[in-house]
Protein backbone atom coordinates (compact mmCIF):
# COMPACT_ATOMS: atom_id res chain seq x y z
CA UNK A 1 0.00 0.00 0.00
CA UNK A 2 1.11 3.53 -0.77
CA UNK A 3 -0.54 6.68 0.46
CA UNK A 4 -1.38 9.13 -2.33
CA UNK A 5 -2.61 12.71 -2.04
CA UNK A 6 -5.19 15.04 -3.53
CA UNK A 7 -5.11 18.81 -3.01
CA UNK A 8 -8.45 20.60 -3.13
CA UNK A 9 -9.36 24.27 -3.24
CA UNK A 10 -12.06 25.54 -0.86
CA UNK A 11 -14.85 25.35 -3.46
CA UNK A 12 -13.80 21.85 -4.54
CA UNK A 13 -13.67 20.75 -0.89
CA UNK A 14 -17.14 22.22 -0.27
CA UNK A 15 -18.53 20.30 -3.27
CA UNK A 16 -16.94 17.06 -2.09
CA UNK A 17 -18.40 17.52 1.38
CA UNK A 18 -21.85 18.29 -0.02
CA UNK A 19 -22.02 15.48 -2.57
CA UNK A 20 -19.73 12.88 -0.97
CA UNK A 21 -17.89 12.42 -4.27
CA UNK A 22 -16.52 14.45 -7.15
CA UNK A 23 -15.00 14.06 -10.58
CA UNK A 24 -12.44 16.65 -9.50
CA UNK A 25 -11.30 20.11 -10.45
CA UNK A 26 -11.53 21.59 -13.93
CA UNK A 27 -8.15 20.07 -14.92
CA UNK A 28 -9.41 16.66 -13.79
CA UNK A 29 -12.59 17.06 -15.81
CA UNK A 30 -10.72 18.12 -18.94
CA UNK A 31 -8.17 15.29 -18.63
CA UNK A 32 -10.80 12.65 -17.84
CA UNK A 33 -9.35 11.48 -14.53
CA UNK A 34 -8.67 12.70 -10.99
CA UNK A 35 -5.04 13.72 -10.55
CA UNK A 36 -3.24 12.48 -7.44
CA UNK A 37 0.31 12.98 -6.21
CA UNK A 38 2.67 10.65 -4.42
CA UNK A 39 4.57 11.56 -1.27
CA UNK A 40 7.54 12.33 -3.51
CA UNK A 41 5.63 14.68 -5.83
CA UNK A 42 2.94 16.37 -3.72
CA UNK A 43 5.07 19.35 -2.64
CA UNK A 44 6.10 20.04 -6.23
CA UNK A 45 2.46 19.75 -7.30
CA UNK A 46 1.44 22.30 -4.64
CA UNK A 47 4.19 24.70 -5.71
CA UNK A 48 3.44 24.35 -9.43
CA UNK A 49 -0.38 24.29 -9.49
CA UNK A 50 -1.39 25.95 -6.21
CA UNK A 51 1.29 28.63 -5.76
CA UNK A 52 0.09 31.45 -3.52
CA UNK A 53 -3.26 29.76 -2.85
CA UNK A 54 -4.53 29.42 0.71
CA UNK A 55 -7.50 27.57 2.22
CA UNK A 56 -6.46 24.27 0.66
CA UNK A 57 -7.20 20.77 1.91
CA UNK A 58 -4.86 17.80 1.64
CA UNK A 59 -6.59 14.43 1.40
CA UNK A 60 -4.76 11.13 1.80
CA UNK A 61 -5.90 7.88 0.17
CA UNK A 62 -4.73 4.26 0.17
CA UNK A 63 -3.86 3.58 -3.46
CA UNK A 64 -4.78 -0.12 -3.27
CA UNK A 65 -8.21 0.63 -1.80
CA UNK A 66 -9.10 2.62 -4.93
CA UNK A 67 -8.94 -0.56 -6.98
CA UNK A 68 -8.36 -0.95 -10.72
CA UNK A 69 -9.72 2.54 -11.48
CA UNK A 70 -6.40 3.91 -10.17
CA UNK A 71 -3.61 3.76 -12.72
CA UNK A 72 -0.03 5.00 -12.39
CA UNK A 73 0.91 6.79 -15.60
CA UNK A 74 3.94 8.80 -16.72
CA UNK A 75 3.53 12.56 -16.57
CA UNK A 76 6.11 15.27 -15.81
CA UNK A 77 9.52 14.10 -17.00
CA UNK A 78 8.36 10.47 -17.08
CA UNK A 79 7.53 10.38 -13.35
CA UNK A 80 4.60 8.08 -12.56
CA UNK A 81 1.53 9.81 -11.17
CA UNK A 82 -1.61 8.11 -9.87
CA UNK A 83 -4.71 8.87 -11.95
CA UNK A 84 -8.18 7.83 -10.79
CA UNK A 85 -10.62 6.98 -13.60
CA UNK A 86 -13.61 7.10 -11.24
CA UNK A 87 -15.18 9.61 -8.87
CA UNK A 88 -13.17 10.66 -5.83
CA UNK A 89 -15.16 9.51 -2.79
CA UNK A 90 -14.85 11.43 0.46
CA UNK A 91 -15.57 8.35 2.61
CA UNK A 92 -12.50 6.61 1.13
CA UNK A 93 -10.06 9.21 2.51
CA UNK A 94 -7.61 8.03 5.15
CA UNK A 95 -7.37 11.55 6.53
CA UNK A 96 -7.98 15.17 5.62
CA UNK A 97 -5.81 18.06 6.78
CA UNK A 98 -5.54 21.77 6.16
CA UNK A 99 -2.74 22.80 3.82
CA UNK A 100 -2.06 26.39 4.89
CA UNK A 101 0.13 28.85 3.08
CA UNK A 102 3.09 29.92 5.23
CA UNK A 103 4.96 32.69 3.50
CA UNK A 104 5.55 31.63 -0.08
CA UNK A 105 5.14 27.88 0.48
CA UNK A 106 2.54 25.49 1.84
CA UNK A 107 2.99 24.02 5.30
CA UNK A 108 2.71 20.25 4.90
CA UNK A 109 2.00 17.80 7.71
CA UNK A 110 5.08 16.39 9.44
CA UNK A 111 4.64 12.94 7.89
CA UNK A 112 5.46 14.44 4.49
Amino acid sequence: MAVIYKILRADEWAELQEKGETLGASIDLSDGYVHFSTAETVKETAAKYFAGEDNLKLLAYNDQALGPALVYEPAREGVLFPHLYAPLVLADALWIKDLPLKGAAHDFPNEL
